[in-house]
């Protein structure tokens, strides 16, 4: 393994590993260990902020989602936990906190009597709209490091490996 002019983290592990076990090929941790890192120190920052609109991610992910629904901004559970990766189980636990908070509304559905309609309530739609101001301004401020150039590259090589990662769980 080359050492780069201004090694990071992942490049210090990766020399560990080469030390210890150089007969392993650990190149995919430069890519893959990187994203992990970056999930692992920007996570913190943006659970951070919702907890100041007294929301998880989890609650902040159902509101986006009915948000970029459009109006009436309505879905069945059944879109919401295909979208959210989800087991119903769990969306419905996570559906009666954010329902007693005044998030959400859920109501009959006419067209399917086995399932509900869940809407955003004028609560939840103010809420969604504040916080996702608050946290691409969060997430701006992260990225304002890069020029302009170097966040289109890292844009387009992050959509090919999320293609590429795609491509290979969907086989599994």
């Amino acid at each position: 393994m080359k050492t780069p002019k201004n090694p990071d983290h992942i490049d210090q592990l990766r020399a560990q590993w080469a030390a210890q076990r150089p007969d392993i090929n650990t190149s995919p941790m430069s890519v893959l260990g990187r994203v992990n890192r970056i999930a692992h120190l920007t996570g913190p920052a943006i659970s951070a902020l919702m907890e100041k609109f007294s929301i998880d991610r989890g609650e902040f992910d159902v509101l986006a989602t009915l948000r970029r629904a459009g109006p009436p901004f309505t879905l069945i559970p059944t879109e919401l936990y295909t979208s959210l990766m989800l087991s119903s189980g769990g969306l419905s636990n996570r559906l009666n906190r954010m329902e007693r908070k005044g998030l959400i509304k859920r109501s009959e559905n006419k067209s399917d009597g086995r399932s509900q309609l869940v809407q955003l309530s004028d609560k939840g739609l103010t809420l969604v709209d504040k916080v996702f101001a608050a946290d691409m301004n969060l997430e701006s401020n992260m990225l304002s490091h890069l020029t302009s150039f170097e966040f289109i590259q890292l844009e387009e090589a992050l959509r090919i490996l999320c293609r590429s990662i795609e491509r290979s769980t969907e086989k599994e």
